[in-house]
């Protein structure tokens, strides 16, 4: 994992679009939503699409002979269903080929400091994606500051590789001061996902400035064409 305190900010849309996992997790999302992510992913070389876990042989279908990867949302979005559910919709994943897997924390089980669970849970998962990227979803804005500090040593410990912000369903999203609380806790060489709510340009860099090393939105064609057309001068 790249250390962000080494990394400057990028300058070109195809810089920022290596940041970017281009996202479709919808309840009503179609099979040509999924061929129309995967497009785009095509297009603008962005990082990965994350989808739900019945779409993951469809995007690895239309993403086929790319650099494009593919990752699979499990325990979404409320992470509150058995830990064997999640170790097995996890292992459902690998064997459709996602490359990365975004769980979703009970967080539940944090609020009640059942750390065990949590720990026990997410080690699981890790094992279950046999190697394969795994980023944690913390849902921020449902914590405590003392409760983000705690989720993010569970996931360190766990042998996860990302924390990420949010699933975009609980109405708060990524912040720069979360994003920057949590690259203080994790440290310089752990992955930080900021998700929810990034829209924009200038949203995305402000992230990206605070410390983190991946961006979940479905805004990802207007953010790098915004970058495009970013103006050289003061607005």
């Amino acid at each position: 994992m790249a250390d962000p305190s080494l990394m400057s900010l990028p300058t070109t849309p195809d810089a920022l679009a290596r940041f970017i996992d281009h996202t479709q997790t919808r309840a009503d999302a179609t099979l040509q939503d999924i061929e129309k992510l995967c497009a785009e992913a095509r297009e603008h070389k962005f990082h990965s699409v994350s989808v739900n876990g019945s779409w993951v042989i469809a995007a690895r279908h239309f993403l086929d002979g790319s650099e494009v990867k593919v990752g699979c949302a499990v325990g979404f979005p409320l992470g509150a269903m058995s830990g064997d559910v999640k170790r097995f919709e996890t292992e459902a994943a690998i064997d459709d080929d996602a490359q990365e897997i975004d769980v979703v924390l009970n967080l539940g089980r944090l609020k009640a400091g059942d750390d065990k669970y949590v720990l026990r849970e997410l080690r699981d998962v890790v094992e279950a994606a046999d190697e394969r990227l795994v980023k944690v979803i913390l849902e921020t804005c449902l914590l405590t500051r003392e409760e983000k500090i705690r989720a993010c040593e569970l996931a360190v410990e766990s042998g996860a590789h990302f924390v990420k912000t949010s699933t975009g369903f609980n109405g708060g999203g990524a912040t720069v001061d979360d994003i920057q609380l949590l690259r203080e806790t994790v440290g310089p060489k752990f992955g930080v996902k900021a998700s929810g709510g990034i829209r924009d340009t200038r949203t995305a860099l402000a992230m990206i400035a605070a410390g983190a090393t991946r961006l979940g939105t479905s805004a990802s064609v207007a953010i790098v064409t915004g970058l495009a057309f970013k103006p050289s001068g003061p607005d």
